[in-house]
């Protein structure tokens, strides 16, 4: 199982053991309970930083995950990087890191001046990055793809990565704010999940995912089963549009970790 984090497994305060009201709930321990019963391996797949990853993906007990959107998967420790060769990884000392890159590229600042009002930083998350330039606000993504690409940073995309809680007061007037992800072109959550099921060598119907967010969803074209939790359809109706186009997806019928012990019982019923 592929499974997204915040606003899919964790719920209200990014806390496990809340659902999205922040009531006490275990259900999304007992997905991961369920896998690991069934010898189902569990893979984090989230736009966090790595040293949050490595963490959470320890308490789960699991070797596996893929973070900063798909830029890095890691396989049992060792790290894999889908950037391309555009992008120096600066792992060396006195290298610049690919976030350190795209700052210098000006294509952040471009972003910021152009979508005044309706984006900024995705603060306080938005630091220490390796990859990615995290903001939130409420922009179309692909109006932003073209603006990068007509001043000539056609090598990054802008990655919606669904709906978050935080705003500062500039962003007071939007409807609702979702978080993006600044990476890339070719990074996404649906190449980690591709490069991993061939490292493993899974095939397709092995594996299943579970996501809230647009990005999680392009996951279904390498997957058996793409579940999509239900409080990503209550925030975004116009999310099913886009789920439509594919024949694999499913909308559970709860949210958050209840949604994803429901995505677990139906998939290993089948």
């Amino acid at each position: 199982m592929y499974v997204d984090l915040d606003g899919t497994l964790l719920g209200r305060g990014a806390s496990l053991l809340r659902d999205g009201e922040g009531n006490v709930s275990i259900e999304g321990v007992r997905a991961i309970q369920t896998c690991m019963r069934a010898d189902v391996e569990v893979v984090l797949m989230s736009g966090r930083r790595r040293a949050q990853m490595f963490e959470d993906a320890r308490l789960l007990g699991q070797s596996s995950y893929i973070y900063e959107a798909g830029a890095c998967v890691v396989l049992d420790g060792e790290e894999h990087w889908l950037t391309g060769d555009r992008w120096n990884i600066g792992q060396q000392p006195g290298e610049l890191t690919i976030a350190e890159q795209i700052e210098r590229s000006g294509a952040p600042a471009l972003l910021l001046e152009r979508f005044q009002g309706r984006l900024e930083y995705h603060e306080p998350w938005h630091v220490e990055r390796e990859v990615s330039h995290l903001f939130r606000g409420l922009v179309d993504a692909f109006e932003v793809d073209a603006l990068l690409a007509e001043h000539g940073h056609g090598d990054l995309r802008l990655v919606d990565n669904g709906v978050v809680n935080r705003r500062s007061p500039a962003l007071a007037e939007l409807e609702h704010v979702r978080g993006y992800h600044l990476l890339p072109a070719g990074a996404s959550k649906a190449g980690g999940v591709a490069w991993h099921r061939r490292a493993r060598g899974y095939a397709r119907e092995e594996t299943f995912a579970v996501g809230d967010s647009r990005e999680d969803m392009a996951c279904a074209a390498k997957v058996e089963t793409f579940w999509l939790v239900a409080n990503a359809v209550e925030r975004d109706p116009s999310i099913r549009e886009a789920l439509a186009k594919y024949e694999n997806a499913r909308v559970t019928e709860a949210g958050h970790g209840t949604g994803v012990y429901e995505a677990v019982v139906s998939t290993l019923m089948t």
